[in-house]
């Protein structure tokens, strides 16, 4: 896969958003084909951790994309396998601590800048996406880094393999 491939997946991921799908929704959408999975049934396992889970501001919907997809990527499929399910905690990790640092939290909340419990699990209610709604929050930023952090990590780890197929 190349560069110009990615960066039309974080694209992508982008677009999805500003459509009107919710921040895990956009980044797992925009890579979920990769792994076998049909944009409708990506949309539909990734909308219940919109809003920071559901709406209650948890952990940043875009973030939990990128769990989802690391999960596709390199998750374990046996239940004993410890290496494997630790590989795969190690990788989520290594990008969770990379978005952290670029957007300051993991936590919906805090980067939308929500104070206190009641605020943030006030209602169920999605916000109406408004031309006001795209300019007060940062949402799109974050999936867009979601999802470049994602293609980064993509790029790196076929390089990887590309190399090492080379040496055999």
């Amino acid at each position: 896969m190349t560069e110009q491939e990615l960066d039309q997946r974080v694209e992508r991921a982008v677009e999805n958003f500003m459509a009107g799908y919710g921040c895990c929704q956009s980044v797992v959408a925009a890579f979920a084909d990769l792994y076998g999975l049909d944009d409708m049934t990506a949309k539909k396992i990734a909308a219940g951790f919109g809003g920071g889970v559901g709406r209650l501001r948890m952990m940043c919907g875009a973030v939990s994309g990128i769990v989802m997809l690391v999960g596709l990527d390199c998750g374990q499929t046996e239940g004993s396998d410890r290496d494997g399910k630790s590989a795969c905690y190690k990788v989520v990790q290594q990008l969770l601590a990379q978005s952290e640092k670029e957007n300051g939290s993991l936590i919906c909340a805090e980067i939308l800048g929500l104070k206190g419990y009641e605020k943030a699990h006030s209602t169920y209610v999605a916000s109406p996406r408004t031309a006001d709604y795209y300019k007060q929050r940062p949402c799109a930023a974050k999936v867009e880094s979601a999802a470049r952090i994602f293609a980064h990590y993509l790029s790196s780890r076929i390089k990887t393999q590309e190399s090492a197929s080379d040496e055999a």
